[in-house]
């Protein structure tokens, strides 16, 4: 049942209304596994840094009982860094650097010791190294899931489509739902998408909760009203690390348990955007996570006699 998680392990800077951080931890494989975690250990990454990744950042990593073999460390070059700044409805932002450095040519090398993973999870990548990992994969892992964004149906939509009809579950936000359909109706939108080769299809609305499709069924989990959000960069990595993380825990891929792990995937997500960057998915207690899991359930249960 192991879970094999593959992106960005990089540099951030983030500004938002509440407040601003120097370089920090981020990238998407980062905010993947250490909220995958909470569920299942260890978890294998594959990644690439720079010689300017500091050992103390990878360390905390393997304390949260992530395997690192996968991690490739280039000493010579520079880690993969991004900059942004974010408005004061929080939801929308300007990139204010990127630099793609190690990530611009990562060759995603698979330990043998990872070949036997049951889960993979494909962070936010280029659709060909997505789809270079599955082919590299001895044997098809049970459930694929892929995170990807609008950047690559700008750039490499052929590639994207690709890669997409490799895989069992997408996982995508509504705008890029829309662009990649050509829908604006979600449920619309959900339709042509499956077609495209996933079995299921998550589609993230940010504050305003996410659905799970499949052809047949709809799911939709509301997101926790927060009184305070600091930073949202990493939250829908956090949502889609404790998707796998909790799937990968109980060893069932039905419409039934995908439902059950969107909650906890949105309940990780919802501590995330709490403090800046990792900081607050970091040491997090069984019971914070049972308490804030029981939050969503007070939230939507009710009874009603017809």
């Amino acid at each position: 049942m192991s879970l094999l998680v593959i992106g960005s392990v990089a540099f951030d800077a983030i500004e938002t209304p509440f407040g601003k951080t120097d370089k920090i931890i981020g990238g998407a494989a980062t905010y993947v596994a250490l909220s995958a975690s909470y569920f299942k250990k260890p978890i294998n990454l594959v990644a690439v840094v720079g010689g300017d990744f500091p050992k103390s950042d990878i360390h905390l990593l393997e304390q949260h009982g992530i395997d690192t073999k996968g991690l490739q460390i280039k000493e010579n070059e520079k880690s993969f860094f991004w900059a942004g700044k974010y408005h004061n409805d929080m939801n929308s932002r300007d990139t204010l650097v990127t630099e793609l450095n190690v990530l611009a040519d990562f060759d995603p090398i698979i330990p043998e010791s990872y070949q036997d993973c049951k889960y993979l999870m494909l962070g936010n990548l280029a659709p060909k190294v997505q789809s270079t990992v599955i082919n590299r994969m001895k044997k098809r892992p049970k459930l694929i899931v892929m995170d990807t964004m609008n950047f690559w149906m700008d750039i490499a939509h052929e590639d994207l489509l690709e890669t997409i009809s490799m895989v069992d579950v997408l996982t995508i936000n509504d705008e890029e739902a829309r662009q990649l359909s050509k829908e604006y109706s979600l449920v619309k939108a959900s339709k042509k998408i499956l077609q495209m080769g996933p079995k299921y299809l998550i589609i993230k609305k940010g504050e305003h909760g996410a659905f799970l499709f499949n052809k047949e069924q709809v799911f939709f989990a509301p997101a926790l009203p927060l009184e305070d959000v600091f930073d949202p960069t990493g939250a829908g990595d956090t949502f889609a690390g404790g998707f796998i993380g909790y799937i990968a825990k109980h060893d069932d891929i039905s419409f039934e348990t995908m439902k059950n792990a969107i909650i906890y995937g949105s309940a990780m997500a919802s501590f995330c955007v709490e403090k800046f960057g990792t900081e607050r998915i970091i040491n997090l207690s069984k019971t914070q996570i049972d308490q804030r899991v029981q939050s969503f359930v007070d939230l939507v249960q009710f009874e009603i006699a017809l």
